[in-house]
């Protein structure tokens, strides 16, 4: 169902029957939520008894063009609050944020974004799953200080499990490294496959012994 986040931003939540095993706040691609991502939330509430919420990355702007979205500007603080705030609105004590494309780079951001708790200030979620995410954003997504390495190397950001394909332009071999130097980052990584090979059967990369794969190894990761 259809939800308004507290910054007016329109989210999807899925909800298990009876009270659900952990949250996820699920970030989609460039494309924004769209009924693919309705289907994603239905699927892993059902499948795993989560507690799923999505949040539109571009509110009030879901019909800008596509090329408008790869080379405009992004507004960092309000993506990461309202996936804190789609955590907040799954009601579950155990969350994870989980994201595809540039929804990846905004997982791998929220593994360490700080949130204020009275112990002091900490990552709202317990685990990251980054599918095909870009470690170094573009210029126009950069934002210093608050990049997917700067966020994954602060001391409190949580366990990533970070999906890469082998084929992806985003995803240089040095970026790889990197996060495959981080301690707290697991890399599953699929030598021949191409950006965006997971999540949408539509597309021409997908690839169904790959993603079916991968989905295994989230579901394990976020067990």
């Amino acid at each position: 169902m259809r939800i308004t986040l507290p910054s007016g931003t329109p989210a999807e939540l899925a909800t298990p029957d009876g009270a659900p095993a952990r949250g996820v706040a699920l970030a989609p691609d460039i494309m924004g939520l769209r009924p693919l991502f309705d289907e994603h939330c239905a699927r892993l509430a059902k499948e795993h008894g989560w507690a799923v919420c999505a949040p539109e990355p571009f509110p009030g702007q879901e019909s800008l063009p596509i090329d408008e979205r790869l080379n405009g500007t992004i507004d960092v603080d309000r993506i990461i609050g309202d996936l804190v705030a789609a955590a907040d609105a799954t009601g579950a004590e155990r969350v994870a944020v989980l994201g595809f494309c540039m929804g990846g780079m905004a997982a791998f951001r929220a593994a360490g974004w700080p949130v204020q708790r009275a112990s002091g200030a900490t990552s709202r979620f317990d685990r990251a799953v980054a599918f095909y995410g870009m470690v170094t954003p573009p210029p126009q997504w950069a934002a210093a200080g608050k990049d997917p390495l700067d966020m994954l190397g602060k001391p409190d950001a949580c366990p990533t499990l970070a999906i890469v394909a082998g084929q992806d332009r985003w995803a240089p071999e040095d970026d790889v490294a990197a996060l495959r130097a981080l301690d707290d980052v697991t890399v599953a990584f699929y030598p021949d496959a191409d950006h965006g090979f997971v999540h949408d059967p539509s597309r021409p990369a997908h690839r169904a012994d790959d993603a079916a794969d991968a989905w295994r190894r989230v579901g394990e990761f976020l067990a």
